[in-house]
């Protein structure tokens, strides 16, 4: 096999590895609650403080590899992860657990950057768009079969066996990564940007915490308002910081380029459009709808196996269609299945759920495979650490912050119908449990009101929150092709312009 194929296969092993962390302890959760406790907080933080330190990272990750090395960065970061997946399957309890998922989504931004940085040095030009969108579908081969792989699992030998694949995966590029990945760098790097890192990293845990505290103690509760106003004066903060550093993590020049601007809103979009649904979904299925894990892992692939063939489908559709007018359509194809799967009650026959949701994974599967090639081209080849840095930024951490914000929403909206059939004050603590899938606790926590009240408040619930994704999906989908047509008009006014940079160098 050429190397160049190797390097490819190394760093599309690492990116199927990364979903597997997430929708695993997904369909693990209601047996991680039963075997380690913890409150609805910490639960959430199973989810949560991974994609929050694996987006908070990513930035300076990328920063870190193209100043000290793509493969380098790439190496620490892969044998980090497999180490920590390694040590999560031995977490004595919830606290050690929510520390271990933290400092193992660390390890998967400086594997993701580092992988990503390197693969854009090895490819160039179309060579590189169907890189980049090979990895894409590996990302969602971790997808379609993490649910149902894990499932699996916790089936055959318990919730903490679902890491076996991931160490095995990582273990296997380090291997390869070794022998095969070469090392780049960018001579003009300048290093860390250690105040912005903190800055955005303090950002993010602040608002999310916030987030996550709502539901519990109301969104006027003082500790929520300062936490929230904190990740407010952080943000301002890492603004300041990056217009004077020579050269910062977040180039923010880049936001006065339409495209930029819609390739970031593009990578945010499958956040609540697709990925709350990987959280969301076996959670409801297992813990609501009394599925089992097995059950509930085949009928996420219908979710998230056209992201096994679509993404690289859509790079060979730019041939005839501009990236603008795919991704657009994805993003619209992806809010009529949230619409349908909206009007799924639960109790009715699961099979009717496939349809509705595989629509919404075509849909998210479209511009999948074009937005790390468009992440790319938006910046010179030298600081491809920095846009993969950017974009995955957006997109991961758009995903932590999106996950934290619809499971407040969910859980405010489920307390607001337990509230409307009469039930006492303490709905909130309720609502929380079910959230996570505890429908004996929410009965113990409201012992006077039934099961199916319970139930029926949840899906009540649900239904409108899938009816504001969709909304959602739409805004984003008409700005998304307006911004991204906007340069491709711009080009082709331009045409002795088009092959610039957007960026200087």
């Amino acid at each position: 096999m050429a190397r160049p194929a190797l390097i490819l296969l190394t760093v599309c092993l690492a990116a199927a590895a990364m979903p597997l962390t997430f929708t695993g302890p997904a369909v693990a959760l209601p047996a991680i609650g039963r075997a380690l406790g913890g409150s609805p907080i910490a639960l959430n933080w199973v989810t949560n403080a991974f994609m929050l330190t694996f987006g908070s990272s990513l930035m300076a990750a990328g920063a870190l590899a193209d100043a000290y090395g793509r493969k380098r960065v790439f190496l620490i970061g892969v044998g980090a992860f497999a180490i920590l997946s390694m040590a999560l399957s031995a977490a004595p309890d919830i606290l050690w657990f929510d520390l271990g998922r933290a400092a193992q989504g660390v390890a998967a931004a400086a594997a993701f950057s580092g992988g990503m940085a390197a693969l854009a040095q090895e490819f160039d030009g179309p060579a590189r768009i169907r890189a980049f969108s090979i990895v894409g579908t590996s990302f969602g081969v971790g997808l379609a079969f993490g649910p149902v792989a894990s499932g699996l699992m916790i089936d055959a030998f318990g919730w903490r066996s679902i890491f076996g694949l991931v160490v095995a995966l990582a273990v296997l590029s380090f291997l390869l990564g070794t022998r095969f990945l070469k090392e780049s760098r960018d001579p003009n790097a300048a290093g860390l940007d250690g105040r912005g890192a903190l800055s955005f990293t303090a950002a993010l845990a602040l608002f999310t915490y916030g987030v996550l505290l709502a539901p519990e103690r109301g969104w006027t509760d003082p500790g929520v308002a300062s936490l929230l106003t904190g990740a407010m004066v952080m943000f301002v903060a890492f603004g300041a910081i990056e217009r004077r550093v020579p050269r910062p993590m977040l180039d923010l020049t880049l936001f006065r380029y339409p495209r930029f601007v819609g390739v970031q809103l593009l990578a945010a979009a499958p956040a609540y459009a697709f990925v709350v649904l990987l959280i969301l979904l076996p959670v409801r299925f297992i813990g609501i709808e009394g599925l089992s894990e097995i059950v509930a892992g085949r009928l996420m692939i219908a979710l998230s196996a056209p992201l096994l063939i679509l993404p690289i489908a859509a790079g060979l559709l730019t041939r005839w269609f501009a990236p603008a007018t795919i991704c657009g359509v994805g993003l619209l194809v992806s809010a009529l299945g949230l619409f349908w799967l909206s009007r799924m009650p639960i109790g009715g026959d699961v099979l009717r759920l496939i349809a509705p949701m595989a629509l919404i994974g075509i849909g998210i599967a479209l511009p999948w495979g074009l937005m790390d090639g468009l992440a790319v081209s938006v910046v010179p080849r030298e600081r491809a650490g920095m846009a993969t840095g950017i974009f995955s930024t957006t997109r991961v951490a758009g995903e932590g912050v999106a996950l934290a914000v619809v499971s407040a929403v969910l859980s405010a909206l489920t307390a607001g119908h337990l509230a409307g059939t009469g039930a006492p004050a303490n709905t909130s603590q309720a609502a929380q449990r079910l959230v996570t899938g505890n429908l004996a606790s929410a009965a113990e926590a409201l012992p006077r009101i039934g099961g199916t009240v319970l139930v029926r408040a949840y899906d009540d619930a649900f239904a409108m929150l899938l009816l504001m994704l969709c909304a959602v999906t739409i805004v984003t989908a008409i700005v998304v092709f307006v911004f991204l047509g906007y340069e491709a008009e711009a080009a082709t006014e331009r045409p002795d312009e088009a092959d610039e940079p957007l960026c200087p160098s």
